[in-house]
């Protein structure tokens, strides 16, 4: 996997030596010497991953990553501090200023390239959603950019390292944050669980033991599993296991303990990924909602013209080649213009919403019940001859006559009635030519005095129908 490095050391021999071990590895190598050239360095070369040196005069890297993370246009890019600095101490101050990972110089190259690795995917991976976000807002179908996601609330946690002594230590200290924390047995009650449960971090002990479970072999499932595929995973491993953490990082696990447990890293690495999960949860969320938007129309929560073009395209690869008939029906308002001009365009949205709601209720569960636009609607009918699909609009046409439409400025109600053209296609399946024909049939409707069901004559002569009710 290639991808663009930023290499942040104040002693050139550091620079050049991680330089001459990643271009060897084809990575595109750019360095800087100091904290503001790093940072401007993000900012105007947009690096995939920073190595950071911590000790350099001036601006530390405890200040240019907390720099780096307060910043929206930077907070995305992993950071991994590299350093001869080697206590926990440090460790939990450069996870607490924003740090992805903190490897202790002399660096081991398989831990090293395995990190980059790991963490350049899972930033593409939210790149992609945050880019989703950024075209939706663009579009104008969602409103706003996202909130800050609740670091303070608890977190729902899977637990999985039974046969290892920290089992009840880890447990204890999550417990002791606030966390929901639940324990699975073995590989099978992992996957169960984490499918039935929406966990936001699953804590995979590395046991060599027989029996209590594989912590790769349970990885590798919940990355295989639609369900599962998204929950961060923090894996627990052996001291000096370089090959099994690389192994482990390139299967997805999002994240590491190196055994014996600190307590303060467990906590602050804990807090990192659980925050990451509810910030992409939240961009998934933002997403739907704008693709829902997007297709979904806002007055009468109908699916829109953009939805029934798609919809259309599916259904006529389905049906092509088969015997089976597509109905459509274009359902109009009748004197609509009058309501707005004698009530109010309010009152007049409150007609739209009522036969909307009509239209929808009296529609099988696979026919697509759509707003066209302005007071016309379009009825999609899979497998449905044109003879039955004019019966479902005779039924339609009859309820919206049948009794007035409240409307907030007259507790009576508004009489309403509707005009239907219907038309059907066998094989040959084209969405504007269905549209214009059953139109055309509405129109025909409209000139026969209104308050009727028309069908496209052109296309089965041989059905008539009379007027509706």
């Amino acid at each position: 996997m290639s991808a663009r490095v930023l290499v942040v050391d104040d002693l050139p021999v550091n620079v050049k030596l991680l330089e001459a071990k990643l271009l060897v590895e084809y990575y595109d190598v750019i360095t800087a010497g100091d904290g503001p050239s790093a940072i401007q360095a993000v900012i105007d070369q947009a690096p995939d991953i920073v190595l950071l040196d911590v000790m350099m005069p001036g601006m530390d890297g405890y200040e240019v990553c907390t720099a780096l993370k307060a910043d929206p246009i930077t907070a995305h890019v992993p950071v991994v501090m590299v350093t001869a600095l080697n206590e926990t101490r440090d460790r939990v101050r450069g996870l607490e200023a924003g740090a992805d990972d903190f490897l202790t110089k002399p660096v081991n190259d398989v831990a090293l390239f395995a990190r980059i690795r790991s963490l350049v995917r899972l930033k593409r991976a939210s790149d992609e959603w945050r880019a989703r976000e950024a075209t939706a807002v663009e579009l104008g179908v969602t409103g706003a950019t996202l909130d800050s996601v609740d670091e303070k609330a608890p977190g729902r946690i899977l637990v999985a390292i039974n046969g290892l002594w920290e089992h009840e230590k880890t447990v204890e200290t999550l417990r002791g944050q606030g966390h929901h924390v639940e324990l699975a047995e073995n590989d099978t009650e992992t996957l169960s669980m984490a499918v039935d449960c929406d966990y936001e971090l699953v804590v995979l002990g590395d046991s060599d033991s027989d029996g209590d479970g594989d912590a790769l072999r349970a990885c590798s499932q919940l990355r295989s599993n639609a369900e599962t595929r998204h929950i961060p995973i923090l894996m627990i491993v052996p001291d000096g296991d370089e090959p099994r953490l690389a192994k482990a990082l390139e299967l997805g696990v999002n994240d590491y303990l190196v055994r014996p447990i600190d307590r303060d890293e467990l906590i602050a690495r804990t807090r990192t990924q659980i925050r990451r999960r509810r910030y992409e949860e939240r961009l998934r969320e933002n997403f739907a909602a704008s693709v829902n938007a997007a297709v979904t129309d806002s007055l009468t929560g109908m699916y829109n013209r953009r939805y029934l073009k798609s919809h259309f395209q599916r259904l006529s690869r389905r049906l092509r080649g088969s015997t089976k008939p597509l109905s459509l029906m274009v359902l109009d308002a009748d004197r609509f213009k009058e309501v707005n001009d004698i009530w109010g365009h309010n009152i007049g949205d409150e007609v739209l919403q009522e036969i909307a709601r009509r239209i929808q209720s009296n529609l099988r569960g696979f026919d697509t019940a759509v707003r066209y636009g302005g007071e016309e609607f379009v009825v999609l009918l899979p497998d449905t001859p044109i003879a039955a699909a004019a019966t479902a609009a005779e039924r339609i046409c009859g309820l919206i006559a049948a009794t007035p439409i409240p409307i907030s400025a007259d507790p009576a109600g508004l009489p309403v009635t509707v005009s239907l053209g219907v038309a059907a296609a066998v094989d040959t399946l084209d969405l504007d030519d269905l549209i214009k024909r059953a139109d055309d049939a509405m129109y025909r409707a409209k000139q026969e005095g209104r308050n009727r069901v028309v069908i496209d004559r052109d296309h089965d002569p041989l059905i008539a129908l009379g007027a509706a009710g």
